[in-house]
């Protein structure tokens, strides 16, 4: 099943809950959402609110325990994981509030992993990361390992890394939550320049009021449920 060309997230009475001993914790209560192609979507709430989970679960990372979900024309509910896996390679890009980076590998090397398993021939590959590097500005530190890299300097490598498969959504958890201010408005202003443009679709989740005004549209959540 498709969603309409406008619309990239197509969410319907979504739930969530998880399991502890004999205890069944709601997290995420008949959430229903559209994301329109080309949105920069901030979602806010205090921890453990279930923005995080629902990011997941839009990102493929996660599985809603009902609702109906169609993620860039797919109904991903119903996906295997060797099809889910594949999907999340080609469809997301993901941001991570810790990088995520491994500490062995230099920049370049970081940013090129999405592309280890796609049919890109070694040139093709270095092609993209190269530009991807370009796009976020560190295309001369392509050969330091993250521990020569400043906070905000290694969140761009993770962004680098996240769009070097131009994937149609990117998926931010807390992008700036580990940065300090000066850092954190450098990774925001890039965030805002990839979606006004290049028109990529950027979920982020944020707790920060400074990060969520760089969206175009603010949702917030509290306990399981959007609120006005």
């Amino acid at each position: 099943m498709s969603t309409p060309p406008e619309s990239i997230v197509e969410i319907e009475n979504l739930c969530k809950s998880y399991r502890r001993g004999d205890q069944v914790i709601p997290v995420l209560e008949n959430i229903s959402l559209s994301v329109p192609v080309g949105q920069f979507l901030a979602l806010m709430g205090p921890s453990g609110s279930g923005k995080t989970t629902l990011l997941n679960i839009v990102a493929g990372l996660d599985r809603a325990d009902s609702g109906r979900l169609v993620v860039a024309g797919t109904e991903i509910g119903g996906l295997g994981e060797v099809d889910l896996a594949a999907w999340r390679a080609r469809t997301v890009g993901f941001i991570f509030q810790f990088y995520n980076l491994i500490p062995v590998l230099s920049a370049f090397e970081n940013v090129e992993l999405p592309l280890l398993l796609t049919p890109l021939s070694r040139h093709e590959r270095r092609s993209h990361v190269a530009l991807a590097l370009d796009l976020v500005g560190l295309h001369q530190r392509r050969s330091h390992t993250p521990s020569q890299l400043s906070g905000g300097q290694q969140q761009r490598v993770a962004i680098a890394r996240a769009l070097v498969s131009d994937p149609t959504l990117i998926a931010a958890d807390e992008p700036t939550g580990d940065l300090d201010k000066v850092s954190a408005e450098e990774v925001l202003e890039l965030l805002a320049r990839l979606n006004a443009e290049f028109g990529k679709t950027i979920i982020m989740v944020t707790h920060d009021p400074r990060a969520a005004a760089r969206a175009g549209r603010v949702l917030n959540l509290d306990k399981g449920a959007l609120i006005a």
